[in-house]
């Protein structure tokens, strides 16, 4: 399920991906509160399972002055989950609130539809970004691509993810190519990560642009409604599939 909502706001802070992560607890929140206390809650401390979603957000002509994006057009969130009973707690909570407001920043919701998702009937595609991916290593140090150990990485968080989803891991180890890929830092703003180390923003190193990946058909299908690489609930890994072969 991919659900779209264009939103209009005046200006969002660079490192936006906690103010849509909140926007989504809201929404999932609004919709049915159950099923939000027993997605992110687990005996009164936070939930920290994976969870079966990714996102994506576009902005439209802005200018970025400091710290922010001053907007003059439309921004999306683009939402992909395979979790039916998920993908409607989003998509019916965000039909409820109109708006939201997190920290100094507010938006309102313009419209929300569903886009149609692809079927891939083939064992090789090509995938395009539409946030960057990120891996870690053992070491819970952010790689790099052209570290030899990048596929191993990416081959276990996706083993972990599917068997987290469907109860069991990848079919086949994955063959994965990048095209083009560019590095990218992502800020995010953490706060236990400015408790913890007194910096406004977590640096992420991440990747975006067109890669191919081979392997089982059922697994490709279900990346590509999971998303790829860690954390994808935070913003990251969201993906568009270009074509398969």
């Amino acid at each position: 399920m991919r659900i779209k909502i264009d939103l209009a706001a005046s200006k969002l802070p660079i490192a936006y991906n906690t103010l849509f992560m909140s926007a989504i607890k809201e929404a999932i929140k609004a919709s049915d509160e159950a099923y939000y206390e027993k997605l992110y809650f687990y005996e009164g401390k936070s939930n920290k399972a994976t969870k079966n979603m990714t996102f994506s957000v576009n902005i439209r002509e802005y200018e970025i002055k400091g710290s922010e994006f001053e907007i003059k057009g439309r921004v999306s969130l683009i939402i992909s989950t395979p979790d039916l009973e998920l993908g409607l707690m989003i998509y019916n909570g965000m039909i409820k609130k109109r708006k939201f407001i997190y920290k100094a920043y507010e938006w309102m919701r313009l419209r929300v539809d569903f886009i149609k998702e692809k079927e891939i009937d083939g064992q090789e595609v090509v995938f395009k970004t539409l946030s960057p991916i990120c891996i870690k290593n053992k070491q819970g140090t952010f790689m790099e691509i052209e570290d030899p150990g990048y596929i191993g990485e990416l081959n276990y968080i996706t083993n972990e993810i599917l068997k987290n989803y469907r109860g069991y891991g990848l079919k086949e180890q994955l063959d994965f190519r990048p095209i083009g890929f560019k590095k990218i830092v992502v800020k995010e703003s953490i706060r236990g990560f400015q408790e913890k180390t007194g910096r406004q923003y977590q640096c992420v190193n991440a990747y975006r642009g067109n890669f191919v990946i081979k392997g089982d058909k059922e697994d490709l299908n279900d990346i590509y409604k999971l998303g790829i690489g860690f954390k994808r609930a935070q913003g990251f890994g969201n993906l568009e599939l270009v074509e398969w072969r």
